[in-house]
């Protein structure tokens, strides 16, 4: 990314982490979420916003829950962002699986290093 884009995400990235610390109850279920990354397209015009939901059983209701109110997110989101862009972008929520990776990964590498009776 440039640093126009990476600029904006970093903005993005740190307004929406408000708005869900502020909003977490009705948004999110009180569910415990991180940003773990925001990128941007060249243009500003599409966000894509990958969340980790580690250890939570309902993260399917919650990436759902979230797609429901993207017109309600992007809206109070623009409230925020009005003085940086003229166009408020589309806004994309991805789950970002990337721990329950390392989380498998390493169970594995347990269970290559235990010793065999």
């Amino acid at each position: 990314m440039g640093l126009r884009q990476d600029k904006f995400g970093k903005q993005v990235q740190r307004d929406l982490s408000e708005l869900f610390n502020i909003k977490k109850n009705d948004w999110l279920g009180g569910a415990f979420v991180t940003i773990s990354t925001v990128n941007v397209s060249p243009d500003l015009g599409h966000v894509k916003v990958y969340l980790s939901l580690y250890n939570n059983p309902h993260r399917a209701a919650i990436m759902q829950q979230l797609d429901s109110l993207n017109k309600e997110i992007r809206h109070a989101l623009a409230q925020r962002l009005r003085n940086s862009v003229k166009k408020m972008p589309e806004v994309h929520f991805y789950e970002d699986d990337t721990l329950d990776y390392v989380s498998k990964m390493e169970d594995l590498l347990k269970s290559l290093n235990t010793p065999k009776d």
